[in-house]
C-alpha cells in the first residue's frame, strides 16, 4: 500500500514547514510602498499633531439658541471652539443649521465673546496681519482670490479686527486646531452661510 504523504513524520514535517515559512517576516510582512514626496506649502502646512480627544456624538449635538441670544433679530451664529461646531438660526427660527469647523491653533490665538457680521465677500483677497508678517516674513503681502487663498470662496467680517468666518481650500483644517483667530468652514458650507446671513447678524463664540 502507498503511504500517504500527510502520514507520520512526512505530516509533521509538512506541518512545521508551513509554519515556519507564516512565521518568516519576508513572507509575513509586505514591504511598504515608498511615499511620494509632496511640496510644502507655507501657506497652507498640514495640521499639527493634537493629543488623543475623546469624540464622541454629544460634543457633535444641536443646540437651541435661547440659552445664548435674547433674540433671533437678524438672525445668530453660535461657535462652540471647544466642539469645533458653527450653529446658525435665522431670524424667524424655522432655519437652524449645524457646520463643523476648523478652530484657532492656541488659546491665546482665540477671541471668545459676542460681535457681528460687518461685512460680506464673495471671493475675498487674503492679506496677512503685521504679526504674521514679522513671523514669517516670506509671505506674500497678498493672495488675490483664487485657490490658494486662505480664505476661501466666501468671507465673513467680524467686528473685532482681522477675525472672520471663512471657507478653506485645505479642508484637512476642518475640525482640528489650525487656524491664526478665524474660524474655517468647507467652502460648500460658507456658501450656504453667506447666503442665510446678513449683515448685522449676532455672532457669539464661546
Amino acid at each position: 500500500m502507498t503511504r500517504s504523504f500527510f502520514n507520520g513524520g512526512s505530516r509533521r514535517q509538512f506541518l512545521a514547514g508551513t509554519a515556519a515559512m507564516i512565521a518568516s517576516p519576508a513572507l509575513s510582512q509586505v514591504a511598504p510602498e515608498p511615499e511620494e514626496e509632496q511640496a510644502f506649502d507655507p501657506l497652507r502646512p498640514p495640521p499639527e499633531p493634537e493629543p488623543p480627544v475623546k469624540r464622541n456624538i454629544s460634543a457633535f449635538r444641536a443646540k437651541r439658541w435661547q440659552p445664548y441670544f435674547d433674540h433671533l433679530r437678524n438672525g445668530a451664529i453660535l461657535v462652540d471652539i471647544d466642539s469645533r461646531a458653527l450653529h446658525y438660526w435665522s431670524e424667524d427660527g424655522n432655519n437652524y443649521r449645524l457646520f463643523p469647523s476648523s478652530v484657532p491653533l492656541s488659546n491665546d490665538l482665540t477671541r471668545r465673546g459676542r460681535t457681528s457680521i460687518t461685512r460680506k465677500v464673495d471671493g475675498p483677497g487674503w492679506a496677512p496681519t503685521p504679526n504674521m508678517r514679522k513671523r514669517n516674513p516670506e509671505w506674500p503681502a497678498y493672495i488675490p482670490p483664487g485657490p490658494d487663498n486662505p480664505l476661501g470662496t466666501h468671507a465673513l467680517y467680524l467686528g473685532w479686527k482681522y477675525y472672520r468666518i471663512h471657507g478653506t481650500h485645505d479642508t484637512r483644517k476642518i475640525g482640528r486646531r489650525s487656524s491664526n483667530g478665524c474660524i474655517g468652514l468647507y467652502n460648500e458650507h460658507i456658501a450656504q452661510l453667506f447666503e442665510m446671513t446678513k449683515v448685522g447678524t449676532q455672532v457669539l463664540l464661546i
